[in-house]
C-alpha cells in the first residue's frame, strides 16, 4: 500500500469508505480504469477534512453510476448529460461525483465549450488549477499511484494558487469568483502570473460573460464553505458580489450576520456529518437587509430552482416551529429532546443557533448535537443484536434500536465511590494565639 493510499484511507470517514470501496468494485466489474482526483486529495494533502469524493472514470461514468446507484442504494442528486457526470449521495451522506476523463476546448471565452472524451492525464491537463489537477489511481495494477502533471504537490505545500494554463481564466471566468473562494478557504496565496491574468480578465470586464448557471453553482459552492463570510467580504471588496444582486453593496451586505451565522456552524462537531442544506441558510442570513424586490433580482440572476427558493423563503417560519416544539417542558428528558431535535433539519437547527435569543433553545440544540447526537451514533447494530437477539433488517429491529439509544440516553452515569483507608481524626491543637481575657 502507498503512502498516500494509507493517508487517504485514515482521513475518510466510515461512509466515504464504503463509497469509495463500492466505486472501485464497480468499476473493475466493468472493466473501466477509475481515479480518484480534485477535492479529495486536494485536502487530503492540505490537511483539510475531505468533504466529499470526485472520482474520474475513462468510460461512460453516467452509465456506471446508475449501476453504483442501484447497488448501494444512492441517490442519484443531478446528471450533466454534456460533460457525463453525475452527482451521489450515498447511505449517512456520503457526497460522490462521477465524472467522464475529458478535455475541454473553448472557442471563445465564456462559451460553451467542445468536450471529448480523453485520458486521465489529458484529463488533469485541462483543469483549472494545480491544487485540483491530481489523481490517484484506484486500479488494481497501480493502486495508490499519484498522477501530477502540473506540479499540484508543490504548489500545496507552498500553499500557493496557480492556474493550469496562462488561458484557465480567460476560457471560463466563473473561475475568478472560484480563485477567492479557494484562496479564502485554504489562506493560500495567489501566485504572480495567476494574480496578472486575474487583472487583466476584469480589465477586458469577462467577469459579465459569467452565466447564470455557473453563478448558481457558484453561490452554492460558497453557501457549503466553513468560510463563506470571509469569501462574501472579499467578493464585495472586489465588485463582484454584484454579479449575483445589482442591489448588494454597501450596507444591504449582511456581513455581520455572515460572520455571526459562522460562529453558530462551529458548534456542530465535523464527525458528526451533520446534514445541513447550506444553501437556503446561508442566503436568509446573506439577503436579510434585501427588499422583497430586490431577493427576486438575485433568484432572477443566478436562476435558482424551486427547491433552493423554498429552502430560503420558508427556512425562518419552519424554524420558529422547532423552537416552539424545543422549549416543551418534558424535553428535559435527554431521549425525548433527541427525538424531538432527530425531526428538525440540520439548517434549522443551525439558523436557530445563529437567530434564537432564548437560551433554553441554544442550550438544547447544543445539548443535542454535542452530547445526545454522538452518543446515539455510538450505539452499533452489534449492540442491539446482543441485547435483543434481533437481526439488523428484520421487521422490529429499527424499533429496538430506537428503544435502545433513548435507554442509554436516559441512564444515570454511575457514581463511582472510592473506598478511602481509614484515617484516624487529627488532634485538636489550642490556638496559637490565646485570647485575651480580662
Amino acid at each position: 500500500m502507498s503512502d498516500y493510499l494509507y493517508t487517504l484511507e485514515s482521513h475518510l470517514n466510515a461512509a466515504q469508505s464504503h463509497a469509495l470501496s463500492i466505486v472501485q468494485e464497480t468499476a473493475t466489474e466493468a472493466g473501466l480504469n477509475v481515479f480518484l482526483a480534485g477535492g479529495a486529495l486536494r485536502d487530503m494533502v492540505a490537511g483539510f477534512p475531505i468533504r466529499d469524493l470526485d472520482f474520474v472514470v475513462e468510460g461512460n461514468a453516467t452509465a456506471l453510476a446508475k449501476v453504483i446507484a442501484k447497488k448501494a442504494e444512492a441517490e442519484i442528486l443531478s446528471v450533466d448529460a454534456r460533460r457525463n457526470s453525475v452527482e451521489l449521495r450515498f447511505p449517512q451522506n456520503a457526497q460522490v461525483e462521477l465524472s467522464m476523463a475529458r478535455e475541454e476546448k473553448y472557442a471563445k471565452s465564456g462559451g460553451k465549450p467542445t468536450i471529448t472524451p480523453a485520458t486521465i492525464y489529458e484529463d488533469l491537463k485541462n483543469r483549472d488549477f494545480t491544487i485540483n489537477a491530481i489523481a490517484m489511481s484506484l486500479n488494481r495494477a497501480s493502486k495508490g499511484l499519484l498522477i501530477d502533471p502540473n506540479n499540484g504537490l508543490g504548489d500545496i505545500e507552498r500553499k500557493e494558487l496557480r492556474t493550469v494554463s496562462k488561458y484557465t481564466l480567460y476560457d471560463d471566468p466563473v473561475r475568478i469568483l472560484r480563485l477567492i473562494r479557494f484562496a479564502k478557504r485554504f489562506h493560500f496565496s495567489i501566485d504572480e502570473r495567476t494574480l496578472t491574468q486575474y487583472a487583466n480578465v476584469r480589465d477586458a470586464n469577462l467577469e459579465r460573460k459569467i452565466g447564470a448557471d455557473a453563478l448558481c453553482r457558484e453561490l452554492h459552492h460558497i453557501a457549503d464553505e466553513p468560510t463563506s463570510a470571509e469569501i462574501v467580504k472579499e467578493l464585495d471588496d472586489q465588485g463582484l458580489l454584484t454579479l449575483f444582486c445589482p442591489a448588494m453593496v454597501d450596507d444591504k451586505v449582511n456581513h455581520t450576520g455572515l460572520q455571526k451565522l459562522m460562529k453558530a456552524r462551529l458548534n456542530i462537531p465535523i464527525e458528526l456529518n451533520l446534514p445541513v442544506e447550506n444553501i437556503g441558510l446561508f442566503l436568509t442570513v446573506l439577503c436579510e437587509k434585501l427588499t422583497p424586490k430586490e431577493k427576486i433580482g438575485l433568484k432572477t440572476a443566478c436562476l435558482l430552482d424551486k427547491p433552493t427558493v423554498t429552502a430560503w423563503d420558508r427556512l425562518d417560519t419552519r424554524a420558529k416551529k422547532v423552537a416552539a416544539e424545543l422549549k416543551v417542558p418534558k424535553l428535559a428528558k435527554p431521549s425525548l429532546l433527541y427525538a424531538a431535535a432527530q425531526r428538525a433539519e440540520g439548517a434549522e437547527l443551525v439558523y436557530l443557533l445563529y437567530k434564537s435569543t432564548e437560551r433554553i433553545v441554544q442550550d438544547r440544540i447544543k445539548n443535542y448535537v454535542q452530547k445526545y447526537l454522538p452518543a446515539a451514533l455510538e450505539v452499533t447494530d452489534e449492540e442491539v443484536t446482543e441485547a435483543t437477539k434481533l437481526e439488523p433488517g428484520s421487521a422490529k429491529f429499527d424499533k429496538a434500536k430506537t428503544l435502545f439509544i433513548a435507554k442509554k440516553l436516559d441512564a444515570r452515569p454511575k457514581k463511582i465511590i472510592e473506598e478511602l483507608p481509614l484515617v484516624p481524626p487529627a488532634p485538636q491543637h489550642p490556638p496559637l494565639v490565646a485570647s485575651a481575657r480580662r
